[in-house]
């Protein structure tokens, strides 16, 4: 089994044609870029950047705000330089703000409303060997039942942190230690035994400035992006989002490791990684050839298209998710609707990608093989 480096900013291979690390006087700690957000860089159509994000675990009020003290508790001695500089920095973040540490935004040359930015998901490299899986103040899939009285859970020890109603479980990074030489992580399960899992690195927080002038919390994703938490956005894939204002003005943040469907507790494993991207715009005119008629974040993987849908109610985001998928496939194969639909009842599947951030999340898997003599 290998050591993972830890990939301070400015260090390690940077395979970009730009480099964006997280300043702390250019990040936003909680919310969002809006239509008056100044770039905090500027790329050309088809160009590469790669964006040193960080976790927000180990940084936030509830746990100190000092990821130096938070970290050694586990014995962790090397810190992320800039995940220091965020904590001590001037930001606020309160119960009020989101807990995202959010870097960009990047305007893309040519980019208007109306067009798709196309996020060309290229590498996703793991910063640190270590991340985080919370439960916090009653939030999550069992909000009233979790956390529970730490004095009665059984899995309490030196690697679950309990502190203000928050649950905190450390994982451990073992590179190549899986099944078939893949990656995975351990929490530990009490009386010394691993539960382990394999990991699956992505950016929970992709997306592109809002049309508004209002403020925009982190929390919430929308037809824009932000906190959509669709766990195959993996490297390899693209995410295609609509543009809003004039560059684009893409952000990211919210790094994972690995997620399953729905985030149950509240949080992935949290923890910060370095992810290079291509960003390209599709023009209006290509767009239902690419996403069809699907509205909002669309995902597609070498196997899958995977369409959307987003609401504060369950029920109603998959409703959203369904009459996405429809779409998609209505004007990208000029299919009739109600084939598109009978269509996906027999072969789509619907996964929910999240339930934890205020507004839910449905995404379908439309398997590309099944539509093989079409494309």
């Amino acid at each position: 089994m290998t050591s993972l480096p830890i990939l301070q900013p400015h260090e390690g291979p940077i395979a970009g044609q730009h480099y964006l690390p997280s300043r702390a006087e250019e990040v936003r700690w909680g919310w969002l870029p809006n239509r008056g957000a100044a770039p905090v860089l500027a790329v050309g159509d088809g160009q590469t950047v790669t964006i040193d994000t960080v976790s927000h675990e180990g940084l936030l009020d509830d746990q100190g705000r000092d990821p130096k003290a938070y970290l050694a508790q586990f014995g962790v001695g090397e810190v992320l330089r800039d995940a220091v500089d965020i904590a001590a920095g001037d930001i606020p973040n309160t119960e009020a703000d989101g807990p995202h540490v959010v870097t960009g935004p990047i305007a893309v040359q040519g980019a208007r409303p109306g067009d798709l930015l196309a996020v060309d998901i290229l590498d996703l490299a793991y910063r640190v060997p270590y991340g985080f899986i919370s439960n916090r103040h009653g939030f999550g899939a069992l909000a009233g039942e979790f956390p529970e009285d730490p004095h009665s859970t059984a899995t309490r020890s030196q690697d679950t942190i309990v502190t203000g109603g928050t649950v905190s479980h450390f994982a451990t990074v073992h590179p190549g230690a899986g099944p078939a030489g893949r990656d995975i992580a351990t929490i530990d399960a009490g009386g010394g035994r691993p539960a382990r899992f394999p990991l699956a690195p992505f950016l929970g927080l992709m997306g592109v400035a809002a049309d508004t002038d209002d403020s925009v919390h982190s929390v919430p994703p929308g037809l824009f992006g932000g906190n959509i938490d669709v766990k195959h956005a993996v490297a390899g894939t693209t995410l295609y989002l609509p543009v809003q204002v004039d560059g684009g003005l893409f952000y990211t943040g919210d790094p994972h490791f690995a997620q399953g469907n729905g985030e149950v507790a509240l949080t992935a494993l949290e923890a910060s990684l370095r992810a290079t991207v291509r960003l390209r715009v599709i023009p209006a005119a290509a767009i239902p050839a690419t996403v069809g008629g699907a509205i909002g974040p669309v995902v597609e993987t070498d196997t899958h298209w995977i369409p959307t849908g987003l609401d504060v109610d369950l029920d109603e985001a998959m409703r959203r998710a369904v009459r996405h998928a429809v779409a998609f496939l209505h004007e990208k194969f000029e299919v009739p609707r109600s084939v598109a639909l009978a269509y996906l009842s027999a072969a789509g599947d619907f996964e929910v990608s999240q339930v934890v951030d205020a507004v839910k999340g449905v995404h379908c898997m439309i398997a590309k093989a099944d539509w093989v003599a079409w494309a």
